[in-house]
């Protein structure tokens, strides 16, 4: 007699850029400390830095710890910071403050509706915070998912910008912790630098961490 077969199981599909769980309102989702030390490892800035995505201050605090003056905004109140201030309708650097140092929104990836998509989202701050720094020769460091600097747009910005270095994080970051239910993180991030005093024509820096 031929063996009975077990009931098939019914697997739960997902998009690639899905994790199954709502996302957070204007795209909260508060950096790991590990992540901004290892962008310290490589990068000494030269002066105060804005951080103007500050959410709860998570990237704000390491910053600090390594002696940082940081001024920390973000258009939410997340009980840090100076709550209330648009980003993108900023026209100055806060005073004295000579480099950006963010985890910008990613916005709509496909899984939820109301953002600009991702990539335009990004570049719009890339640019915005590009024109800001340039106006006090400063820096700028954003984290981003690996695979948007390998997009043909990203690649513009980067190629007419002052890059100065890539620091790829070989461990995947892990944005929040559901227990049994936390799906394995799907994305490599890596942080993308510019520097205003950058020599032109220099290449950047390719560094993993």
């Amino acid at each position: 007699m031929a063996p009975s077969s077990a009931p098939a199981l019914e697997v739960e599909r997902r998009a690639i850029h899905v994790s199954g769980f709502p996302r957070e309102g204007r795209d909260f989702y508060a950096t790991p400390s590990w992540v901004t030390e290892a962008l310290l490892r490589h990068v000494r800035f030269r002066g105060p830095i804005w951080e103007p995505c500050c959410g709860d201050g998570a990237m704000s605090t390491v910053l600090a710890s390594h002696g940082y003056q940081v001024i920390s905004s973000d258009i939410a109140d997340r009980g840090f910071g100076t709550p209330g201030t648009d980003f993108l309708a900023c026209r100055d650097m806060p005073n004295e403050c000579l480099g950006i140092v963010t985890n910008p929104p990613y916005g709509d990836t496909g899984s939820h509706k109301g953002q600009a998509k991702s990539s335009t989202a990004m570049l719009d701050f890339i640019s915005h915070a590009l024109a800001l720094t340039a106006s006090v020769q400063g820096q700028l460091a954003l984290l981003v998912r690996l695979q948007w600097i390998a997009g043909s747009r990203a690649a513009d910005v980067l190629s007419s910008g002052p890059f100065a270095a890539t620091v790829i994080l070989t461990r995947r970051i892990q944005w929040f912790d559901m227990g049994e239910r936390t799906n394995t993180a799907q994305h490599h991030h890596a942080w993308v630098v510019f520097d205003h005093s950058h020599p032109v024509g220099s290449p950047p820096t390719l560094l993993y961490a």
